[in-house]
């Protein structure tokens, strides 16, 4: 199956006390770059992701980012021995430099105190992280799944659409060497006048190497090489898409050749019609570059 590099994926889920939200999400990019922003505090978490994410994907630029919420707790209040120190030694110290100032404070009840900011909290403990973490694994991996089968989607489509622009590519491909047949009288004879104009102004010319030059601009004008070199291109493109896989490098590579061989042809077609087609060429195979850019 040919895959694309783009997808999005998302997904929520809670356990006891927590929630959270999952988002993965690609775009192309030329080999694979993996950014995961996962709470550190959950130890183990983000390895485990990454691991399975690269078994995964082969090329992309992947984003992973999960959000992570505590609902606030709800069970017994504690005191918290520390906040309370703190709090009691500056009231002393407080009480303390009023004397010295001949100021005399109200006293200080138990409820004042309590009422400060961390000197009552709810109760937590020590709590176990190893349950959480493996429901986030597993839900993961369904985040995945969901995540493959979009770029696989994706992937049908860009092959279906890369397999029309190779049915064009072929059918200019026709239409150059049918040119090319056609034009070939028009230009032995042409080759020909050149030859005999040549030897009648040119005295004291030798022949032979008049017509050595002369046969070698035939040569350097022949584009059947290039015919045929782009009937070989269109169907090693269709085996890669039949292949499946990640053949987007190779899809790349062949596009440049592609594109060697239209240009070539324009470079060497002397003919307004074949030249018309050669620019066709260059368009369609400019059209197949940019969607095998997607493509994993």
């Amino acid at each position: 199956m040919i895959r694309s590099m783009t997808a999005f994926a998302s997904a929520r889920g809670e356990h006891e006390s927590y929630s959270w939200a999952w988002e993965l999400r690609s775009v192309n990019g030329k080999g694979l770059d993996l950014r995961l922003r996962v709470p550190d505090w959950l130890e183990g978490l983000e390895a485990a992701l990454r691991a399975e994410l690269t078994k995964s994907v082969v090329r992309g630029n992947v984003t992973l980012t999960l959000r992570l919420t505590r609902s606030e707790q709800t069970g017994a209040l504690a005191l918290n021995p520390a906040a309370l120190s703190s709090v009691l030694d500056a009231l002393a110290q407080v009480e303390s430099e009023a004397l010295e100032r001949g100021m005399t404070l109200a006293p200080s009840r138990a409820s004042d105190l309590l009422v400060l900011r961390g000197v009552l909290e709810a109760g937590t403990g020590d709590e176990d992280t190893a349950a959480l973490i493996a429901r986030l694994k597993a839900e993961f991996g369904a985040l995945v799944r969901g995540f493959l089968k979009m770029r696989g989607e994706e992937g049908a489509a860009l092959a279906r659409i890369l397999g029309d622009q190779l049915d064009m590519v072929a059918a200019l491909t026709a239409d150059a060497a049918a040119l090319a047949e056609a034009r070939k009288d028009a230009m032995a004879e042409t080759l020909r006048a050149n030859l005999a104009r040549v030897l009648d102004q040119a005295q004291g010319a030798d022949p032979d190497r008049v017509a050595q030059e002369l046969a070698l601009i035939a040569v350097k004008s022949d584009v059947r090489e290039e015919i045929d070199r782009l009937g070989a291109h269109v169907g090693a493109a269709r085996a890669l898409l039949d292949s499946g896989g990640a053949v987007g490098r190779k899809l790349d590579f062949l596009m440049q050749e592609f594109n060697r061989e239209a240009n070539t042809l324009c470079s060497k077609a002397q003919d307004s019609d074949l030249t018309a087609v050669g620019l066709d060429l260059k368009a369609v195979i400019d059209q197949m570059r940019e969607q095998v850019q997607n493509i994993e």
